[in-house]
Parts: structure tokens; C-alpha cells; sequence
């Protein structure tokens, strides 16, 4: 499945979650999921206890995930000091 058709799966509903991105319209967020793999749930963990998600739904946080990251930049602020 491609990116496109991933990112699909991540929608947003201001009812749910104050607008954050939610996994196909359930009360479940992208950011938890990325938190459960950040703590070393492995997918087949997260799977066994959201019965109705999909492996594709844990592949469609990280590719939105890297998304967001990837237009972040970064600008260095220089303070001098007073010496």
C-alpha cells in the first residue's frame, strides 16, 4: 500500500480528541499509538488489544509521523554573553 493511500487512515474529527489525529474515525489516536511503539509494544501487542485495527493502521501513524517530522526545521539561536 502506498503512502497516500496510508495516510487515508489517519483522519481528524474536532469531536474526538479536540481535532488530533485519530486512527479511521475511532477514538483512538495516532499519538497513542506512536507512544505504544515508543515504549516497545511491538504491533502484534497494540493489534491483540484494539481487535478492529489493522497493521496497516500502525504503518499509516508512522508514515504520518515521519511527514510531520520531516518539515520541522531546526534554527540555532546564538545568545552572546556579557563578559
Amino acid at each position: 500500500m502506498n503512502e497516500s493511500k496510508l495516510l487515508e487512515r489517519i483522519t481528524a474529527n474536532p469531536s474526538i480528541f479536540g481535532g488530533k489525529p485519530i486512527v479511521r474515525g475511532r477514538r483512538l489516536a495516532v499519538e497513542h499509538i506512536l507512544g505504544m511503539l515508543a515504549a516497545g509494544d511491538s504491533p502484534e501487542t497494540i493489534l491483540g488489544g484494539y481487535p478492529w485495527l489493522e497493521r496497516e493502521d500502525i504503518q499509516a501513524c508512522l508514515v504520518y509521523a515521519r511527514r510531520i517530522i520531516g518539515r520541522e526545521r531546526v534554527e540555532l539561536l546564538v545568545i552572546e554573553s556579557e563578559a
